[in-house]
Parts: structure tokens; C-alpha cells; sequence
């Protein structure tokens, strides 16, 4: 018994281990850098819904991180007037994020690092999360391996110290899963409860979280239908008909009881609390402006006219997110990948920047657990049609938490690879901890394994020759090297962890050739290029600044920073001999146009001279040119 308490100790202290080194690597990474683009509207945004209780600005994003983001400000001295045109104007918390940052007399770097705490505490609870739900599929000790990735995860800590909702989504994603999982398993009024709150929290997190819903639909009916299936030839008609009324009413009682609760607990009072000083009228005016153009003619109608109704409105600011997440879906966004720039998005564009974002000790343990799933899926598959489909029942039965992950995996990617929206290897953040949390259950069966005595298959003798090549011995000391690998990436990545690519692809500095906007340059330098300018020009020098961001370049280096475009020519010509390029513009400048973008000539930076190879950097990100 004291050795069970003593082991229980050391692995719950393992986990606070990596909870905190997790937490130091964001905090010091939330200090440095700069407020990236999103940042700007979502801190606002937050201010604006707890400290006037109005949901004007940003309403294509759900309020809970950014409500929780705004918690800290309440208690600073913060000066912002409710005024101007972007508080009568309509969606304008861009031009509302600078004047509270930057034209409000504030300090600007303090709100930013105050606002970003909430997103790290919900990044550590995400980490914790991966625990909780590894404990449920491969235990406690190996439960640790997926903790560390995910708390080691390069794109997890870039995500998870700035005030947007990536990592959010895949917290609450991450939440509902691990009581959708239990509630499943073991139906009573207490685990419903709870997922029906756990999937509203999802939902008050990040619109991608409705995937939720259809994944909730299929699973339960795949977990309620095995059973009857396999039970549906020895039943009589009259204990068929029951049985599938059971199932039936079982089915429609559970999801309406989650998706109620989770709408009327949890969505409804927190949009109710965000709209309370919301005027009716400007509700109304907003919501029609904002969906005049809006495909979904009727569910927009609806929506504008809920906005109208006292009881109802909280549930119009909520439906006209979603619609406009489903309008951003349908435009697309320009963006870079591979040398060329579209506004329609690329198929492969998640799958290879996958590859090249993930560390490469995880990559290898993510390969090796689908090479040992596909492995095992293929011995199993020998057999009759009759025979296979049971053995998937069984799976799905014994072994429902892994069915529930690959259901999810599979249709969160398949709406990702869909989706036009190519900005970001974040926007797939909540399947990462799941694929750490599968590769270890299926290296863990590889780990209990037992050789064959008399093989008789060709996998059955490959499988031996694993066992012999590698041997206990060995398969520890690959998941020892995965383990320190992947810990001094993380380390010595610290802390550029939004511009980290792989050995493979460049690692912190080299990303931007392949893929850029969030996944290397988001405005995160604008700080460091300031520690630059005052270790190498003198007071008197100007540097030309054409930066992508949502930081503020003369409110961070005062009237040495000139505002600066590629249409405005060479700055040289100006008595200007430096100049500062952010990544991201670069290569929207020169990459190539698909057939559905385009670009002015005088947007491709023609007058400077290898723009690849600056004089300097700041940080990783900005560009700095010394022009003759």
C-alpha cells in the first residue's frame, strides 16, 4: 500500500513537473513578445464584455477566453472612452484594439502580458486534460508520455501564451471527450451533467467546437447499435421491438439532455451577461449589417430577428458568430504556403505543415503508433466479412475512448482539409494531444507484445524480428531518446516557439520559406526589433518599418519608426537606410499567384536586392535591410 500512495505521488509529481516548466517557458515567451494580429480585437473584445457588459466588437468568436483574458484588467487603471466611430461603427475592434493599446495613454505592454495569463492557465489545464483522458486509455505511468508532448509541444507554448482561442478549442474539445467518454459508459444524471456542461464550454470557446455535435451523433450511435446488432438475432419480435425503443429513446433523451444543457447552462447566460449594456437597436443594426450577404438566407433572418427579442438575444449574438465563421469559411484567406500565394487554400496544406511544425521526437512516436495501429489493424483484418465487423464491434465496445478519438481525428481533418481557410497549423491544435495520446497506447501493446513461438504468418515472423532487433532493452531506450530529444527541442527553441519548424524545415529561423502567417510571423518581433534599433542606431537614425502585426511600431520605437510600404519605393530616397520587412509581407510580396489571387506590382518589393538574405533579424521574424 505504501508503495502504491509513494508511486501515485511520483507520478502526480511528474505531472506538476512538466505543469510548470510548461508555465515558465509561456511566461517567459509572454514577456518578449509583441501583441500578435488577432490579439489586438480579442483583448477589447474581453474588455469590452466584462467591463460594459457589450458584445459589439468581435462577435465572430465566442466570449470565454477573451472574458477571462479581460479578468486581470479590471483591476489596472485602464483609460478607454466608449466612443467614436469605432464604438457607433459596426465589427471594429481593430480600430477599437489600437486606441485601447496604443491612443489611450496606457501601457500597452502591461495589458498585453495581463490579458495573456487566462490563455496560459487554459494551455495548462489543456496539458492536464491529456492526463486525465490517457489515464482512461493506457494508464498511469505511460499516461506521462502524452502529458510531456503535449506540455513540451513547440505548438502547443506558441499557442498557448497569446490571447486567442486555439488552445482553448482544444481544452474544451478535450473536456467533452472526457466526459462525453464517461458519461457513455456509465449513463447517470451526474456524468450527463457534466458533459453537457463540459460541451457548452467547448462551444463558448471556439465555433470549430460544433464539429461536436455531428462526432456526439455518430459515436453514440455507434456505441448503442454494436450491442444490438450482435444481440439482434437471438431476441423474439417482441423483445426486438423493445430493445430498439430502448436504444432509440436512450439515443434522443442523452443528446437532447448534453446539447440543452450545454446551450441553456452555459452559452445562454454567459452571451446573456456579455449583451446586458448591448443596446437592442444596435444589436439589430449590427446583426443585419453584418449578414446582408450571408448565404444562409433563412437562418440569417431568424437571427436578425432573435436579435430584436428581449429573451432571444443572446442566442442571435451567438448564431451570428456562427454564421460568420461559416461567411469566413466560404471567402477564404490569402496565405502562403510552398512558394505560392491563394485565397482558396491547398488539400495537403494541414498534413504537410503538420509534418513540418511537429517536433521531430514526436513526429517519429506520432509514425511509429500509426505504423503499429495500421500494423494491427491488418493482422486483425484475416478473417470473413462476418468475422471483421465483429471484431469492430468489439473494438467499439472494450475499447470505446480509442473509438472516440479516432472518430474525432478523422472528422475534425476531413472539415480541416476541406476548409479554404489555410492560416494556421493552430486551427488543428485540438487533435495533437489525441494523436499523443493513441501513439503511446499503440507502442504500449507493442511494449507488452510477447514473440510468437511457431509464426505462422509473414506479420507473425516480422513481428518476432521486431521483438529480437529492438528488445526490451531497446524499445526504452527509443522512448528515453523521444523523451530527452524532444525536451531539448523545446528548450533550445525557447522562446521562438511560434516560428519553430523542425530540423527538417528549417527549425526557428528557416520556417518562413515554406509556410508563413501564424505559423512563423505574427507580429511577435515588433519588441525585439526595438531591442535592436537601440543596440545599433544612433537616436538620429530612421529604419522604415513594413511590419504585419498587432503591435504598434511608433508606439514601440517612438518617431525613429517610419510607417512603410513597397509601394512607398526605396526609403533610401529619403535619406532612410534601414529598412524592416515582417516575414509574412515578404513572401506575400514575391511568391507566386495562383489563378485565384492576385497583387499589385508595386506590392512586390521590385527595388530591394536579395530580400532572402537581410542584413539582420529581429528575433526570427523581422527582416532588417541596410539600404545603400
Amino acid at each position: 500500500m505504501e508503495m502504491q500512495k509513494l508511486s501515485l505521488y511520483l507520478q502526480r509529481g511528474i505531472v506538476a513537473l512538466i505543469i510548470l516548466t510548461a508555465a515558465a517557458l509561456m511566461i517567459n515567451a509572454a514577456r518578449g513578445d509583441s501583441a500578435i494580429f488577432d490579439e489586438t480585437a480579442h483583448i477589447v473584445s474581453g474588455y469590452d464584455y466584462v467591463h460594459n457588459l457589450d458584445a459589439r466588437f468581435n462577435p465572430e468568436h465566442p466570449p470565454l477566453v477573451k472574458m477571462l483574458a479581460a479578468l486581470p484588467l479590471e483591476f489596472q487603471n485602464i483609460s478607454f472612452t466608449a466612443g467614436g466611430d469605432y464604438w457607433t461603427g459596426t465589427n471594429q475592434e481593430w480600430t477599437a484594439g489600437k486606441a485601447l493599446l496604443y491612443g489611450s495613454g496606457n501601457d500597452a505592454n502591461r495589458i498585453i502580458f495581463s490579458a495573456r495569463l487566462a490563455p496560459i492557465l487554459i494551455t495548462l489545464l489543456l496539458i492536464l486534460m491529456t492526463y486525465l483522458l490517457a489515464l482512461e486509455v493506457v494508464g498511469r505511468w505511460w499516461a506521462l508520455l502524452p502529458t510531456f508532448l503535449a506540455g513540451f509541444s513547440p505548438m502547443i507554448l506558441a499557442n498557448g501564451h497569446y490571447v486567442t482561442t486555439d488552445t482553448g478549442a482544444a481544452f474544451g474539445i478535450l473536456l467533452a471527450l472526457f466526459y462525453f467518454i464517461r458519461f457513455t459508459l456509465t449513463r447517470n444524471r451526474t456524468n450527463l451533467i457534466t458533459t453537457g456542461l463540459a460541451f457548452g464550454i467547448a462551444q463558448s470557446i471556439k465555433f470549430s467546437a460544433l464539429i461536436l455535435i455531428p462526432f456526439f451523433l455518430l459515436a453514440l450511435a455507434a456505441f448503442l447499435i454494436v450491442p444490438l446488432i450482435r444481440e439482434w438475432p437471438s431476441l423474439s419480435p417482441q423483445r426486438k421491438q423493445r430493445r430498439l425503443w430502448r436504444s432509440l429513446t436512450t439515443y434522443v433523451i442523452s443528446l437532447a439532455g448534453i446539447f440543452v444543457i450545454g446551450y441553456a447552462g452555459i452559452i445562454y447566460p454567459l452571451y446573456r451577461a456579455a449583451t446586458w449594456n448591448y443596446p437592442a437597436e444596435k444589436q439589430i443594426a449590427d446583426t443585419g449589417l453584418l449578414l446582408q450577404s450571408s448565404s444562409h438566407r433563412i437562418t440569417a433572418d431568424l437571427t436578425i430577428w432573435a436579435a430584436g427579442n428581449p429573451v432571444l438575444r443572446p442566442f442571435a449574438d451567438y448564431s451570428l458568430g456562427v454564421l460568420m465563421d461559416i461567411q469566413r469559411e466560404d471567402q477564404g484567406n490569402t496565405a502562403f504556403f510552398l512558394g505560392q500565394l491563394s485565397n482558396r487554400g491547398w488539400h495537403d496544406y494541414f498534413p504537410i505543415v503538420y509534418s513540418m511544425k511537429e517536433s521531430l521526437p514526436a513526429l517519429i512516436l506520432v509514425l511509429l503508433g500509426l505504423f503499429l495501429g495500421c500494423w494491427h489493424i491488418a493482422d486483425r483484418a484475416r478473417g470473413t466479412m462476418r468475422e471483421i465487423l465483429s471484431r469492430i464491434g468489439e473494438f467499439i465496445e472494450v475499447q470505446f475512448a480509442e473509438f472516440c478519438m479516432i472518430l474525432f481525428i478523422v472528422l475534425y481533418w476531413a472539415f480541416s482539409i476541406s476548409s479554404p481557410l489555410n492560416i494556421g497549423i493552430r486551427h488543428i491544435l485540438p487533435t495533437v494531444p489525441l494523436f499523443y495520446i493513441l501513439a503511446t497506447g499503440a507502442v504500449k501493446k507493442w511494449f507488452a507484445a510477447e514473440p510468437k513461438l511457431i509464426p505462422h504468418t509473414r506479420m507473425e515472423k516480422a513481428s518476432n524480428a521486431s521483438h529480437a532487433f529492438f528488445g526490451t532493452g531497446g524499445k526504452i531506450a527509443l522512448i528515453a531518446g523521444i523523451v530527452l530529444w524532444a525536451a531539448t527541442e523545446t528548450l533550445s527553441a525557447s522562446p521562438y516557439f511560434l516560428s519553430y519548424f523542425n530540423e527538417l524545415f528549417g527549425g526557428t529561423t528557416g520556417g518562413y520559406a515554406y509556410v508563413a502567417d501564424s505559423n512563423f510571423d505574427w507580429g511577435q518581433d515588433l519588441l525585439r526589433l526595438r531591442l535592436w534599433t537601440d543596440a545599433n542606431l544612433s537616436p538620429s537614425d530612421k529604419i522604415a518599418v513594413d511590419y504585419f502585426g498587432g503591435g504598434d511600431p511608433h508606439y514601440t520605437l517612438g518617431d525613429q519608426a517610419v510607417p512603410w510600404t513597397s509601394a512607398d519605393g526605396d526609403p533610401s530616397a529619403e535619406g532612410i537606410h534601414w529598412l524592416a520587412v515582417s516575414a509574412n509581407t515578404l513572401q506575400e510580396a514575391k511568391a507566386a499567384l495562383t489563378a485565384d489571387a492576385s497583387r499589385n506590382p508595386t506590392d512586390e518589393y521590385i527595388w530591394l536586392s536579395d530580400p532572402y538574405h537581410p542584413y539582420a533579424k529581429a528575433g526570427t521574424s523581422i527582416f532588417i535591410y541596410k539600404l545603400p
